[in-house]
C-alpha cells in the first residue's frame, strides 16, 4: 500500500492498467485485510416508501417509488464528531440544495464498546447527545451492520471516502466510521462497498441496478457509475426505461459515466418516433424529456420545420397551460429544438406575433433565420457542419418530407417568384425506380405553389429519367395562369441553364411539368461525371410568372 498515492487518483481508479480492475473481493468485511470499520445505522424510510421486503418489482413502480421517497428528504449534519446522514435528496431541474457548499461531515468516532452500539462519540456525556437528538428529526435505529473495510481501497474508487479518511483531524486516523441510511437503501449500499472491492456486481434486474447507480452517484464512485451504466444499456430498451432514464436526478444526468445511457434512451425514443405524424397523439403525451429526445434528431421525418413549429405549441399549451410557465419552457427548453432558419417566410412573420413567445425571443430567432436564409448554400452547409457536435443543430436540414426552397418575390413590374430547390446525390438517387420529392409551399399572388421532383419513365416508356413538375395547391376554384420556366446549373461554367419553358392555366390541385428535363436516361443523369451535380448538389431554379 506504500505506493498507493502514484498508483491511483481519488475516485478515478486505478490510473495504470496493473491496478485498473484488481480484484480485492477476498478482503472484503475481512478484519485481517482491513483498518477501519464501518458502522452502518438503518433508519426507517420515509413515509410511503417501500422497504426492501416490499421490493420494486418493474421499471415503473422504481419510478414511482423513487418519487415517493424523494418528497421531505433532508440533507442532515450533526456536529463534526456525530453521525453523517447520507439520504440526500435528489437535485431536479438544475436546481441546487439551498446549503450546497457546505459539506456533509462523517461520524468517526472512538473504538465501539463490546456490544458495538456505542452511539455517542467518544467524551460525550448523555446529556450532549440528548441535546443534539432533541434538535434534530432523527428516526429509530432499526438496525447496525458494522463493515470491516479498506480505507485505501474506499479511498481510491471515491473523492467522498477520500476527504473522509484524509480530512487532516485527528479523528480521521481513528478506526470507526458511521453512515445512516434508510433501509431501502441498504441492499445498494452494500453492493456498491463490495463493487468497490471485486469492481464487479451480483445484481442484474434493472430495478437494482438503478438503486445502485444512485448509491454510486451518493458516493461519488464513478467506475461503479459507469459499470451500471452498461448493464443498463445493454438491456432492451423500453419505453418506460428510456423515460425514467432521461428523468434521473441531475447530479446523474450530469455525470459523465451516465451519458451513454441517457444517448441511448434519447436514440430509442428519437427511433420510435421517427415519423412525428403518425404517431402524434403518443409523442402529445409524452414528458418534457422525452419530447426533447424527439425533437433534436436530424432524422425526424415531418412535413417540414413549419410543422415541427406548430406542433410544439401543440405539446407545450397542452402541458403548461400558464402562459408565464409556458413561456419559461418554451425559452430554456423547447425553443432551441425548433429549427427556425428551415421555416418558410410566412410561418416567420407568425412567430414575431405569437403570444407564447416572449417578443425579445420571436425577434432574436426570426432574425438569426433571415440571416441564414440570406447566405449562399455553400455557407449554409458549413454553417450546418460547425454544428454536427453541438447539442443543438438549429442549422442541420431534418429529412423533411417537404423541401426547404428559397424563394425570392417581385411584385412590380409583374407578379414573379423565383424559387430554388437544392437536392443532393443521395436523395436524387433514393427516386429510383419511381419516387417522388415535393418541395414545401411557396407563394405568388397568394396562391400557394410547390414543385415535385420524379423518377419516372420517358414519354415512350423506354427508360428512366428526372422530371420536374409545378402544381397549385387546392384552394376552391380559383384559376391563374402562368408563364414557368424551369432551369439548373451546370459544370464546368455552374451557372443556370434554362431546360423548359411553359404556360398553363391552374387549377387548384393540377401540376404540368416535364417528364425528362434533361433528355438523359437516369443512369446518365446520375453518373459520376454527371454535369448537374455540382460539390453533390443539384441546382433547380424555376421561375413563375402570372400571366395578364
Amino acid at each position: 500500500m506504500a505506493n498507493m498515492e502514484s498508483d491511483f487518483s481519488p475516485g478515478g481508479g486505478a490510473s495504470g492498467s496493473v491496478a485498473a480492475d484488481a480484484d480485492f473481493g477476498f478482503a472484503f468485511d475481512d478484519s485481517n485485510f482491513s483498518d477501519r470499520v464501518l458502522r452502518i445505522e438503518i433508519i426507517p424510510d420515509l413515509p410511503e416508501s417501500k422497504s426492501d421486503s416490499d421490493a420494486c418489482s418493474s421499471i415503473a413502480d422504481w419510478a414511482r417509488n423513487r418519487k415517493r421517497r424523494r418528497e421531505g428528504v433532508d440533507v442532515i449534519v450533526q456536529d463534526e464528531e456525530q453521525v453523517l446522514n447520507c439520504n440526500l435528496p435528489d437535485t431536479e431541474d438544475g436546481l441546487a440544495y439551498e446549503n450546497q457548499d457546505e459539506e456533509a461531515v462523517a461520524m468517526i468516532e472512538e473504538p465501539l464498546s463490546d456490544d458495538g452500539f456505542n452511539l455517542n462519540p467518544a467524551g460525550d456525556d448523555d446529556d450532549h447527545g440528548n441535546a443534539s437528538s432533541q434538535n434534530m428529526d432523527f428516526s429509530t435505529v432499526l438496525r447496525v451492520r458494522n463493515i470491516h473495510i479498506s480505507s485505501p481501497i474506499l479511498a481510491a474508487k471515491s473523492p467522498f471516502f477520500y476527504k473522509l479518511f484524509s480530512n487532516g483531524m485527528k479523528e480521521s486516523e481513528q478506526r470507526h466510521v458511521t453512515l445512516q441510511i434508510h433501509v431501502s437503501e441498504e441492499a445498494a449500499l452494500l453492493d456498491l462497498l463490495h463493487f468497490m472491492y471485486s469492481n464487479t456486481l451480483s445484481t442484474t434486474t434493472p430495478t437494482a441496478l438503478l438503486d445502485v447507480l444512485m448509491a454510486a452517484d451518493k458516493f461519488e464512485v464513478a467506475s461503479c457509475m459507469r459499470y451500471c451504466s452498461r448493464l443498463l444499456r445493454n438491456l432492451p430498451m423500453t419505453l418506460e426505461s428510456a423515460l425514467l432514464y432521461l428523468d434521473l436526478p441531475s447530479s446523474v444526468l450530469m455525470a459523465d459515466a451516465v451519458q451513454a445511457l441517457t444517448e441511448a434512451a434519447n436514440q430509442f425514443l428519437a427511433a420510435q418516433y421517427k415519423d412525428i405524424t403518425k404517431f402524434q397523439e403518443d409523442v402529445l403525451n409524452l414528458p418534457l424529456a422525452g419530447i426533447e429526445a424527439v425533437l433534436s434528431s436530424d432524422d425526424l421525418q415531418v412535413a417540414s420545420e413549419d410543422a415541427v413549429y406548430d406542433f410544439v405549441l401543440k405539446w407545450a399549451r397542452n402541458h403548461y397551460p400558464k402562459l408565464e410557465e409556458r413561456r419559461e419552457v418554451l425559452a430554456t427548453r423547447l425553443g432551441r429544438l425548433i429549427r427556425f432558419p428551415y421555416m418558410t417566410c410566412r410561418k416567420l412573420k407568425k412567430v414575431l406575433t405569437c403570444n407564447d413567445f416572449e417578443p425579445e425571443l420571436a425577434s432574436k430567432v426570426v432574425l438569426e433565420a433571415l440571416f441564414f436564409k440570406a447566405e449562399t448554400s455553400y455557407r449554409q452547409r458549413t454553417l450546418a457542419a460547425e454544428e454536427a457536435n453541438a447539442t443543438y443543430h438549429r442549422f442541420v436540414e431534418r429529412a423533411y418530407k417537404y423541401r426547404p426552397v428559397k424563394v425570392v418575390e417581385f411584385e412590380l413590374p409583374r407578379q414573379q417568384c423565383v424559387v430554388h430547390l437544392d437536392l443532393n446525390h443521395e436523395e436524387c438517387a433514393h427516386l429510383f425506380p419511381a419516387g417522388r420529392v415535393y418541395s414545401q409551399a411557396f407563394h405568388l399572388a397568394g396562391q400557394g405553389f410547390f414543385l415535385s421532383a420524379h423518377c419516372n419513365m420517358d414519354q415512350q416508356s423506354s427508360f428512366h429519367c428526372f422530371g420536374l413538375f409545378l402544381g397549385m395547391q387546392e384552394k376552391g376554384s380559383v384559376s391563374f395562369a402562368v408563364d414557368y420556366e424551369f432551369a439548373a446549373r451546370t459544370k464546368p461554367s455552374e451557372e443556370y441553364a434554362s431546360k423548359y419553358k411553359g404556360n398553363y392555366t391552374f387549377t387548384g390541385g393540377k401540376a404540368v411539368g416535364y417528364r425528362n428535363l434533361f433528355s438523359l436516361p437516369w443512369t446518365a443523369f446520375m453518373a459520376d461525371d454527371s454535369i448537374y451535380f455540382i460539390k453533390g448538389v443539384l441546382h433547380l431554379r424555376a421561375e413563375l410568372t402570372i400571366r395578364h
